[in-house]
């Protein structure tokens, strides 16, 4: 073939091999300028191969372009559902980190409101406690009638559950009509609500307790100062611990077992300060008859009617005024035509000092219960024991007690008692583990010191050109 074409001097066939497999070798053609190439040349040089060039190469060229084709698109096809995929879990993963932020945020919000509200409550709860013991001091000045006092600040506790209904028409988004709230409140007292005999039944023993606790508080402010008086009543943590592991079969804790045992204590201590003076020994007694019966009076309402809301609480102390007002009544009547308890005209009565001393023993009950709701409950009793030192600093202004080493003695261990009850029943475990993680921050701050050196050591290598292998 390759002689016959230079012979004609017309066309020169070129062997070109395929790149595609499948085609081993083709036959191009490329005649000079104006020369034509006769058929008898084509048909030699379509003898040479069995395929033509556009038979030869087009195909596998279309097959490639279309796998080409169909490859990018199938790529770009994974690269944009890969693409989509990884935004859909960036953006969960970014909306997870913003709703752990929130809910940080929410939760040290509501801790820090917490302690807001349990600071003004601890002071609110420690000024009316002092100012209702200063206000019954002054009271004496002029008229000492403990027991119609008791039963006139007594009577005022049956503004409690409409001082909260009021704030739950101001606070709640679904207000209730009085009767209805009253109603599902009463719900203390059982399924049936409040009924005659349950009244009866439940209220009464309540209200002689409340009654009793607050007649020999003021008769133990009679004999003592507001500081003595104070402090001793805050031994009634201590008899709620015994009488609830006597009655209710609590826990036992020998911590405070210690606490009980202090204020024991600090009760002998306060009536030695006197050197067993008559009316120190009756005062203290009062106190303690006071602190005892108040004791009492928790451990059976937990016993009798378990734990209360906020409602339900104000619902339970404005029917212990009721009961007041109706049963209780005849008793200062009694005592005002025996003349135990007697005064000239009604005019006379220094009424401005009892509803003082009235509107702040209601604002203290309140003030009590609503801290739970607001705040931590430990936050209450703080603010209780915080009314010593209290009344200290104003008997020191008034000038009406002389601290010397026993009384002051007594009071500082019958407080550290009082701190103690505060501990929860956990304590011993809350402290191991403080101690722990204790330990385990100073090992870790220790093995990053010991590790410290080397790393300067390798930085340094590295900075000159060498590396150095700390010695262990």
């Amino acid at each position: 073939g390759r002689q016959l074409a230079a012979s004609n001097g017309l066309c020169i066939p070129k062997l070109v091999y395929s790149v595609f497999p499948g085609t081993s070798r083709s036959s191009v053609t490329r005649c000079k300028p104006g020369a034509n190439c006769p058929s008898s040349h084509s048909g030699i040089s379509r003898q040479l191969s069995p395929l033509s060039v556009t038979e030869d190469s087009s195909a596998p060229i279309l097959e490639l372009q279309n796998r080409g084709s169909s490859g990018v698109c199938g790529h770009r096809v994974e690269r944009q559902n890969r693409s989509a995929d990884d935004g859909t879990q960036t953006h969960s993963e970014n909306s997870s980190q913003e709703n752990r932020i929130k809910a940080r945020c929410l939760s040290c919000t509501s801790m820090v409101l917490k302690g807001i509200w349990g600071l003004l409550i601890i002071l609110s709860v420690s000024s009316s406690w002092v100012g209702t013991t200063q206000i019954v001091k002054i009271t004496y000045k002029n008229f000492y009638c403990p027991f119609f006092m008791t039963w006139f600040s007594t009577n005022w506790n049956i503004m409690f559950f409409p001082v909260y209904y009021s704030g739950h028409l101001a606070t709640a988004q679904e207000k209730q009509s009085p009767m209805k709230k009253f109603r599902e409140c009463s719900r203390i007292f059982g399924e049936d609500g409040l009924t005659l005999k349950l009244f009866l039944k439940r209220t009464a023993p309540f209200s002689i307790l409340w009654t009793l606790t607050n007649y020999l508080y003021l008769l133990a402010l009679k004999k003592l100062t507001a500081t003595d008086v104070s402090a001793l009543f805050c031994c009634n943590k201590a008899f709620v611990f015994l009488l609830s592991w006597i009655v209710l079969k609590d826990r036992f804790m020998g911590v405070r077992i210690v606490a009980a045992i202090m204020a024991i204590t600090g009760i002998v201590m306060m009536a030695y300060a006197d050197n067993f003076h008559a009316d120190s020994i009756v005062g203290v007694a009062f106190a303690v008859g006071s602190a005892s019966t108040s004791a009492l009076y928790k451990v059976l309402f937990k016993m009798f009617l378990g734990s209360a809301n906020f409602g339900e609480a104000a619902h339970f102390v404005s029917t212990l005024g009721f009961f007041n007002l109706i049963f209780i009544s005849f008793t200062p009547v009694i005592l005002y035509f025996t003349k135990v308890e007697h005064w000239s005209s009604f005019a006379a009565l220094p009424w401005g000092c009892l509803c003082g001393m009235a509107g702040l023993w209601l604002a203290f009950n309140i003030l009590v219960n609503v801290g739970v709701v607001l705040t931590y409950p430990i936050l209450i009793s703080i603010g209780t024991v915080l009314s010593v030192p209290g009344n200290a600093a104003v008997d020191l202004l008034k000038q009406e007690v002389i601290f010397n080493v026993v009384r002051l003695a007594a009071t500082i261990i019958i407080c550290i008692g009082f701190l103690l009850m505060l501990l929860p029943e956990e304590w011993d475990e809350i402290t191991l583990r403080f101690i722990n993680s204790l330990k385990e921050k100073k090992s870790e701050e220790h093995v990053d010191d010991v590790t410290d050196p080397s790393v300067h050591l390798r930085g340094r290598g590295r900075a000159n050109g060498t590396v150095s292998i700390p010695l262990a």
